[in-house]
């Protein structure tokens, strides 16, 4: 017979931490934010003045009205590649300012 090991991984320790102070929402947002330029690449991040993400929406200033047209009509599409970015639903929403 086998003992159970206590031994984990160290994502599993920082994922149970995570839950554990009720912080892995607040963390997926921060990373998401910070990821920001790997997502969209750098001339969405160069045009991004201010990033940031409140009650499921992720608000983003553009610097651009041109940009920010065309970004609004691809809404649907950011909200997938974020989330998928985050592998959880961090977002159900994306507003331009």
């Amino acid at each position: 017979m086998f003992k159970k090991s206590n031994e984990q991984t160290m994502k599993e320790a920082i994922d149970l931490l995570l839950e554990t102070y009720r912080i892995k929402d607040k963390y997926n947002e921060v990373n998401i934010v910070q990821s920001w330029a790997d997502i969209m690449g750098p001339m969405v991040a160069n045009r991004t003045s201010e990033i940031f993400i409140r009650n499921k929406k992720l608000f983003v200033r553009l610097d651009s009205a041109a940009l920010r047209h065309e970004l609004t009509r691809a809404k649907e599409k950011i909200v997938e590649v974020v989330n998928d970015k985050a592998g959880t639903k961090v977002i159900e929403e994306v507003v331009f300012l």
